[in-house]
């Protein structure tokens, strides 16, 4: 049968699927829940024995807003938080830098030193709930300074849950977060691995970011072979490095899309959790508990239309039922309104309530891998498995991931796939309801925004404050010792980030201590 359908990475759809269908050695493939290969899940009772975890992104321009924001999402009955921060604090700049005009607190929380952090977590149960930071170039830093909140308030580091994203390659691939060149960053990736094992047990030193490069534009297969690629690379950095795969690679975490085609996104979640069981297990003879996929979903943020808006409620359902069928750990799902401004109160409650709503009332969580034996769903698992596959050895024949992005081989990818979907769009092939079908000529709402001048006028002012009552000599002292250390080869460097932090050196005058040493990437 001839077949004129495909899949939105372009994979080819029959009308009709049957046994002939399934693939060979599907049983093995398949295995049991909770095992090798962990096709089926990570857990051998998935959602039956606890739900995936219930965390909202968000971060609102001071510590203060996006603390109160906080609190009123798990009053709301979110289980883990999500901190957005804003770009300078991406980019290692401080509040008072004139290189942050115009960007102090507009994608997120700006935070300069370690008593923003106390305010960013105030009155928050650091032992009893996990946080998950997305932070790359200046992950170790906010590392130290969440470690120093809790040191200071009585709480031990082994306590101490959550996840920090520290993926640098995919900032040089889609994201433009990136501060240091990449020898050194994945220098630094692995020294926070080194230390979240040795200090902090139930800590994600790194989440691996495939969300990133969908929101870029790239495809399901892509994202799988690109994030996996990129995975390879910081587990033969932390090699390098001289540590144990099985001492680290437990505590790996990954982070994906979930876009609208529910059974492509089904599929791939359960194509990615057999393909890096097998690739840890086949390359670095780890161990089970190594081989687990763990990961935290997003819907996606570029599916999103300001047309129409109440529509992404939709959008957003169908996607939650998809990473939830395919046995995410954790989701984020966004506002509707997300493509007009951050998100409404309101709208950011309406986004846990459709977690809540498929959790408690779908029956999705009733039973473990409900879509495991369909004809369809197993091709299309196999199927997206061999793609990523054939990818990823593109990628290592450029000599892996690093050598891959620096020759720009991810970026023309993910851009051809991109241009390809906008064609589709623009030609009407591809239909976006109430974009280029159903549309109603309706101007989308406006939300009002912060007044944004004024927010950054504060956290220059609360900024000032702190440097005016530290001691500037032991911030000078630790700055330098920081940085005397990394010129001079050392590499483990967490334990003098942290003494920094602890004398409220700001992320800025860390970060310019290490990029005086190593160069910024251009």
């Amino acid at each position: 049968m001839a077949h004129d359908v495909v899949s939105p990475s372009g994979i080819p759809i029959a009308a009709v699927y049957g046994p002939s269908d399934l693939p060979p050695g599907i049983d093995d493939a398949l295995g049991a829940p909770g095992a090798f290969p962990f096709t089926r899940g990570v857990q051998p009772t998935m959602y039956r024995g606890r739900l995936w975890t219930m965390r909202q992104y968000a971060g609102f321009g001071t510590a203060a807003e996006t603390n109160t924001r906080f609190k009123l999402l798990l009053a709301a009955g979110q289980t883990g938080l999500s901190v957005a921060f804003d770009l300078p604090t991406q980019m290692g700049i401080d509040s008072d830098n004139p290189r942050a005009l115009g960007e102090v607190g507009r994608v997120g929380v700006a935070i300069d030193t370690v008593e923003d952090m106390h305010a960013l977590l105030a009155d928050l149960p650091l032992d009893q709930v996990s946080t998950s930071m997305t932070i790359n170039a200046t992950a170790s830093t906010l590392l130290a300074m969440y470690l120093v909140v809790a040191e200071e308030r009585g709480v031990a580091r082994a306590a101490l849950a959550g996840t920090i994203q520290n993926d640098i390659l995919k900032e040089y691939v889609a994201r433009g977060t990136y501060v240091y060149p990449p020898a050194p960053s994945l220098t630094l990736i692995a020294e926070t691995f080194r230390f979240c094992a040795a200090e902090m047990p139930q800590f994600n030193a790194i989440s691996i970011s495939g969300y990133h490069m969908r929101e870029a534009g790239a495809t399901a297969v892509q994202e799988v072979a690109f994030t996996f690629a990129n995975a390879l690379a910081y587990v033969q950095a932390a090699l390098d490095a001289g540590l144990a795969i099985d001492a680290f690679a437990p505590r790996l975490s990954f982070f994906f899309a979930c876009h609208n085609d529910l059974f492509e996104e089904v599929a791939k979640f359960r194509a990615a959790r057999r393909l890096w069981a097998r690739l840890m297990r086949e390359r670095f003879g780890a161990n089970d508990a190594s081989c687990r996929l763990r990961f935290h979903t997003q819907t996606g943020g570029v599916t999103l239309t300001a047309q129409q808006p109440l529509n992404n409620v939709v959008r957003v359902a169908v996607q939650t039922l998809a990473a939830t069928l395919g046995g995410t750990q954790s989701l984020h799902t966004n506002g509707y309104d997300e493509a007009l401004s951050l998100p409404t109160a309101a709208a950011a409650t309406l986004a846990l309530r459709t977690q809540q709503i498929v959790g408690y009332e779908s029956g999705v969580a009733q039973t473990v891998d409900p879509l495991a034996g369909s004809y369809y769903v197993e091709s299309l698992t196999s199927d997206l498995e061999a793609r990523a596959v054939d990818l990823m050895a593109k990628v290592e024949a450029f000599g892996g991931a690093a050598k891959a992005i620096e020759a720009g081989f991810l970026q023309e990818e993910i851009g051809k796939s991109a241009y390809a979907y906008q064609l589709g769009v623009e030609s009407g092939q591809t239909v976006v309801v109430g974009v280029n079908k159903f549309g109603d000529g309706a101007e989308p709402p406006v939300i009002p925004t912060p007044d944004y001048r004024q927010l950054e006028a504060g956290q220059v002012t609360r900024l000032a404050a702190v440097k005016s009552a530290r001691d500037a000599a032991a911030v000078a002292a630790r700055v330098h010792a920081l940085e005397a250390a990394a010129r001079g080869g050392e590499t483990m460097l967490m334990p003098l980030i942290i003494d920094a932090v602890r004398v409220r050196a700001s992320v800025g005058e860390i970060s310019d201590a290490l990029e005086r040493v190593w160069g910024r990437y251009r």
